[in-house]
């Protein structure tokens, strides 16, 4: 499959799922809800790789990888999102997960000392801006529910979502490690899946969580379209490009998916931005471009230089 229809896919996908993940917030914790979605897909990627003639095997020096790409990727980061839009509307929650655009080389400069450049200090910058004029109001009125005897929960989601989005950054950046010691995307989903769904289920299980089964149809259909679809093909989709065409290019995806949720939240949630909110969300996805533009410009600069004869010579 072509990497541009991988990536509309990825897109159409993910900016869906942050509204379906609502049909499954009320019947059940959202760390039990995690374990249904994951321990689906992680058994359907099984069931696939079987199919195929894999062997499922992998040695354990891959294994120590997926495991910890299965805390970052789908224990910490989709607990902490499930449970962020208890508070939050789903489009709110898919713009601050944009912003691991810019978590990303802050992630590279803290564990490999690579320097951050002054376009992505300066777009950084624009969409702390951006993520002030969005929240502001809900945070300001959240802080005075709590000065109040108040809980103040819209600010507890808005602090989940940004754990969940650094979380996810951190499980990006594992994946090159799991790709060295295995080139089977499916497989290495397969295995990273169920390792975050066992840690998520001990966790559960430690905390007293109710198991039982919802009733509800469309919390069923919600579980069936994030297994398959948002987790088995959308990430499918996300990790092939990261082999293909580097994290740079495929992070693009953040920027398309939180206009799509948006509209999905508006038709659905009945949210209804106000004028300083949508000036927000604007700057924040116009900042993420920006980063993201000039990441690519950088890039083949290098890699133009670095084919001259007189870079070669030097």
């Amino acid at each position: 499959m072509s990497s541009p229809l991988l990536f509309i896919i990825a897109c159409l996908i993910w900016g869906s799922t942050f509204w379906a993940i609502t049909l499954q917030l009320g019947d059940v914790a959202p760390a039990v809800s995690v374990v249904y979605r994951f321990g689906l897909a992680s058994a359907t990627l099984f069931a696939w790789c079987a199919l195929r003639g894999d062997t499922l095997r992998l040695p354990w020096r891959a294994q120590k990888w997926m495991l910890l790409q299965g805390l970052a990727s789908f224990a910490l980061s989709y607990v902490c999102t499930y449970s962020s839009e208890q508070y939050l509307v789903s489009a709110l929650v898919s713009v601050l997960f944009a912003l691991m655009v810019f978590w990303t080389p802050l992630l590279n400069r803290i564990a490999f000392g690579t320097p951050i450049t002054w376009s992505t200090c300066c777009a950084a910058f624009v969409a702390i801006c951006g993520i002030v004029l969005l929240f502001y109001q809900s945070i300001g009125a959240a802080l005075q529910d709590i000065l109040g005897g108040g809980n103040g929960h819209f600010l507890l989601g808005f602090m989940l979502a940004l754990v969940a989005t650094v979380s996810s950054t951190v499980g990006n950046a594992l994946v090159m490690k799991v790709r060295e010691h295995s080139g089977n995307v499916m497989l290495t989903m397969a295995w990273t899946m169920l390792w975050g769904t066992l840690m998520v289920a001990a966790c559960a299980i430690a905390t007293g969580q109710s198991w039982q089964l919802p009733t509800r149809p469309s919390y069923w259909m919600g579980l069936v379209y994030l297994a398959i679809f948002g987790s088995v093909i959308a990430f499918s989709a996300y990790f092939t490009l990261i082999a293909r065409i580097g994290t740079q290019k495929t992070v693009y995806i953040g920027v398309v998916t939180p206009v799509i949720s948006v509209l999905l939240s508006v038709q659905f949630e009945h949210y209804r931005p106000a004028a300083i909110e949508w000036v927000g969300m604007l700057l924040c996805l116009s900042s993420v471009a920006w980063a993201l533009t000039s990441g690519a410009r950088k890039t083949s600069t290098i890699a133009t230089l670095s084919t001259t004869p007189s870079a070669k010579a030097t």
